[in-house]
């Protein structure tokens, strides 16, 4: 069975910086494309950034140049480092494994002074 737990979000202010963590078990997420996304209060889920097995990355361009994705094989993880972070951000934040509909619970992630 396929699970995936995010984990590192909070509260912070305009301006600071988390580091998301997702942890997958049941499956080797090296031979996968991952993803986050994130959904607001009243709004669909929305994808934020995608790092392919290869390394390679895309972004949205609401994150473009703010946060970044990377990936530990050998810990079958992957992070979204955040930075810059704005009101705008304020979500809860998911992983993906590309090609499948397993999702975690996610992790809250509050922008806010």
């Amino acid at each position: 069975q396929v699970q995936l737990v995010e984990s590192g979000g909070g509260l912070v202010q305009p301006g600071g910086s988390l580091r998301l963590s997702c942890a997958a078990s049941g499956i080797t997420i090296r031979f996968y494309a991952m993803a986050w996304y994130r959904q607001a209060p009243g709004k669909q889920r929305e994808w934020v950034a995608r790092i392919f097995s290869s390394g390679s990355t895309a972004y949205a361009d609401s994150v473009k140049g703010r946060f970044t994705i990377s990936r530990d094989n050998a810990k079958n993880t992957v992070y979204l480092q955040m930075n810059s972070l704005k009101p705008d951000d304020t979500a809860v934040y998911y992983c993906n494994i590309a090609g499948r509909t397993d999702w975690g619970q996610g992790t809250q992630v509050t922008v806010s002074s």
